[in-house]
């Protein structure tokens, strides 16, 4: 019986592609909550296993290091095993790492189950968009990409409740295997309706992998995040070590590139920033993910430290905000079917930016509703930019660059997420220290000051990418921006 992306058309009806979004949408949202759920368990299982912060915060920053450096291996994946091939074994690992974390008895062996994880959530990551790109139509893409959107942002939303339950009640074990029944489910749909290959040019199995090119890749992203981990740690000055780290990283993030223009098949392929609207879509990517992942660690921190509220308080300010999020996707999805996605990208981009600027007036005195309201603004314009970014980005460029667009534009936004949360810690430990006060200490005036200049500081970034975001409008006449 045939699996080809046709035949499984003709047997399943016109609804089909909706299901092969569904399958990978499920697999995804279990990738997604596997990297926010760990987080509620770190104090239990730093108790367990004798942790200090150091090795404790591995847990995250190992998932993440390997999610980010794995999104480049997507393609070459997807043209060695094809769609269905690819996404069951990254289904089945992701599902093995969350078995095994589950039932480990050291530390090293559920850090090596995270690492597991996230690799599979690297890989997992680019592959709606690429299915998105390939099994529907120019009129309905953006609606799709809206339905995932709804997907990717409940995933983390019902995640951390999810995991502060089980953990509270069965220990901090249970939450690994949270994702084995969504993967079980997302095998279950893989098996009935994924194609074997979702593209004719997929037939060609490429000659081999770039594993130096990946390898060199990896060390720099580990050695950028241990680097601004000593920065931000660092009591005074700036430590040797920090900067030996750092230098590491910028020698191999050049290394890399110059690997990439000279190798025959390379992991990101130069060609793809010869596209202007993709080019400019990768600046707007990286600097998003600094500020959105920025504002995740710095929001809840404000509010609790700054403005005195008791987490419940915190997290109820916070849900009005939530729920515009999953309204604003699914609406703005449908808008990137009729309106130039520049358009919508970049008026995201400035609604998140007025948001964080909007931050800058709040004090002990503000009303929770009014704190409500300015979350909501930044809520709607990510609405805007999650389902039209990967777009406006990849429908630029030729049809056999689409999946290494999708997974490229990924790599940008986790790379930086993880430099964000970094750089947004490090601004407000320094605001604070020249304010003379702490997180846990010190004046509420000086707190509120090193607060409102981080939000400064977010909201001038995001500012920035609005730029990069209007030019991702094609140039007139041509296809390809002169390089």
């Amino acid at each position: 019986m045939s699996s080809s992306a046709e035949a499984l058309a003709v047997r399943h009806g016109p609804n089909y592609r909706w299901w092969v979004l569904v399958a990978v949408m499920v697999g995804t949202m279990a990738s997604i909550m596997s990297s926010t759920i760990v987080n509620v368990a770190v104090p239990d299982m730093s108790d367990a296993f004798t942790l200090g912060q150091e090795r404790a915060q591995w847990m995250s920053a190992g998932f993440m290091a390997a999610m980010t450096v794995s999104m480049l291996v997507t393609p070459w994946l997807l043209d060695r095993f094809g769609l269905r091939g690819t996404y069951v074994g990254v289904t089945l690992l992701l599902m093995l790492g969350g078995i095994g974390g589950g039932l480990g008895r050291s530390y090293e062996w559920v850090l090596a189950m995270r690492v597991a994880e996230g690799l599979a959530a690297g890989i997992m990551q680019p592959i709606p968009a690429i299915v998105v790109m390939r099994i529907f139509g120019p009129h309905e893409q953006g609606k799709a990409m809206g339905v995932f959107g709804m997907g990717s942002v409940l995933a983390p939303a019902i995640g951390p409740s999810i995991g502060g339950v089980l953990v509270e009640h069965f220990g901090w074990r249970s939450i690994f295997f949270v994702v084995v029944p969504f993967c079980v489910v997302a095998l279950l749909l893989a098996r009935r309706y994924l194609p074997s290959r979702a593209a004719p040019h997929e037939d060609a199995l490429p000659a081999r992998l770039d594993v130096w090119s990946l390898g060199l890749i990896a060390m720099a992203i580990v050695a950028l995040l241990n680097g601004m981990v000593e920065l931000r740690e660092a009591e005074a000055g700036v430590p040797l070590l920090a900067i030996v780290l750092l230098a590491a990283a910028a020698a191999g993030i050049v290394a890399f590139v110059l690997l990439q223009r000279r190798a025959a098949q390379p992991l990101m392929a130069p060609a793809l920033f010869g596209y202007r609207a993709f080019a400019m879509g990768g600046c707007v990517a990286f600097i998003y993910g600094m500020a959105l992942f920025g504002s995740t660690y710095l929001v809840p921190v404000f509010m609790q430290t700054a403005l005195r509220l008791p987490p419940s308080q915190a997290g109820a300010v916070l849900f009005p905000a939530g729920i515009a999020l999953a309204i604003t996707i699914p609406w703005g999805g449908r808008l990137a079917d009729r309106v130039p996605v520049h358009r919508l990208v970049t008026l995201g981009i400035l609604l998140l930016a007025a948001s964080f600027a909007l931050m800058l007036t709040v004090s002990l005195g503000t009303a929770l509703a009014v704190i409500a309201l300015w979350a909501v603004v930044g809520r709607v314009g990510l609405g805007f930019v999650l389902p039209s970014l990967n777009l406006g980005a990849v429908r630029a460029v030729e049809p056999a660059l689409i999946a290494q667009g999708a997974s490229v534009i990924n790599f940008l936004r986790q790379l930086g997420g993880a430099v964000g949360v970094s750089l947004t810690g490090i601004v407000l430990e320094w605001r604070l220290q020249a304010h003379g006060a702490g997180l846990g200490s010190g004046s509420t005036a000086g707190q509120l000051a090193a607060f409102h200049e981080a939000f400064a500081m977010l909201a001038l970034v995001t500012a920035v990418a609005a730029a990069a975001a209007w030019r991702m409008r094609a140039a007139p006449g041509a296809g390809k921006a002169r390089s």
